[in-house]
């Protein structure tokens, strides 16, 4: 097969669905509790270059890394593809390619070396975020001033799968006497860890988040993607998703308004309650997040 065709891998259950997803806005009708379900079984599709990589192989890690990101989540949002497809890059960022063409495929972009199962479940895990966070569609550029909560909301999502993906590989492995490796993506996860609370020491330590925001706001809002703002508050957000896994819920919420992340951050997080609201999700993160960063 050449490197360059689709190699497709259906994975989780069902082979078809009854109706495909479109593009709504928040005032659309909430689709029921089954289609929500989606992201959990859909389809995953592979393409670029996977060089000797055996394409299976790659789909399990995805496959049990979309498992551990969504493990104790319930998916509420009515804007999930009915698929997902990876792209394997040679150079460049990970990503999700916005593509502008009306279909309803996630389409996340990875960087990684061979056999690099660390790194291709954290970068899948973090678009899987995005992904999650109605981030999808090819009319949702990210935008200032509200892009790095974004950022960090998903940076958190990505480190908690890490770590239950660690525990599930060391109790049983997709590949046969490699329980090991668990031990690796732990350690690739807490290095990760280690690295931005340095950063957050750096910031005069994030754990004050509404101390933190008033000293560096102005700066963190004009810089780009994961910065390292967005890197050192994804710790204490991490918190929040370990302490009550059900509050990720709320990301399935998110972006569901005009001006998406272009809204300032008081503006941003009622939007976001109220389109919680809407999906009859929990709003508890979005009003913790609130208080802790001083917005109300």
């Amino acid at each position: 097969m050449d490197r360059r065709s689709f190699i497709r891998g259906i994975v989780g259950a069902g082979s078809a669905y009854s109706a495909f997803l479109t593009p709504i806005d928040a005032k659309a009708q909430i689709l029921s509790a089954k289609t929500r379900s989606l992201l959990i079984t859909a389809p995953v599709e592979l393409t670029g270059d996977w060089g000797g990589m055996i394409p299976n192989a790659a789909l399990q890690v995805i496959e049990r890394m979309r498992a551990a990101c969504y493990d104790g989540v319930r998916l509420v949002s009515d804007q999930q593809p009915d698929r997902l497809r990876v792209e394997k890059r040679s150079s460049g960022s990970p990503a999700i390619w916005l593509h502008p063409d009306g279909t309803t495929t996630g389409w996340i972009i990875v960087n990684i070396g061979e056999r690099d199962w660390s790194k291709l479940a954290y970068q899948f895990g973090h678009e899987l975020g995005h992904v999650t966070a109605n981030s999808w569609r090819g009319d949702a550029k990210p935008r200032p001033p509200s892009r790095w909560l974004e950022e960090a909301l998903v940076e958190a999502f990505s480190l908690r799968g890490l770590g239950i993906l660690a525990d599930s590989w060391s109790k049983d492995p997709p590949f046969k006497d490699d329980s090991g490796f668990g031990a690796a993506l732990a350690v690739y996860r807490q290095n990760i860890v280690e690295r931005y609370g340095k950063l957050a020491i750096e910031q005069g330590n994030p754990k004050n988040l509404d101390i933190w925001l008033k000293q560096h706001r102005f700066t963190m809002e004009g810089q780009p993607g994961l910065n390292a703002f967005a890197q050192a508050a994804s710790l204490r957000i991490l918190e929040e998703y370990e302490r009550n896994p059900a509050c990720i819920e709320a990301l399935g919420a998110l972006n569901r308004w005009d001006g998406r992340s272009a809204l300032p951050l008081e503006q941003y997080f009622e939007a976001w309650k109220a389109s919680c609201k809407e999906l009859k999700a929990s709003a508890e993160l979005p009003s913790q997040m609130q208080r802790l960063l001083g917005v109300i």
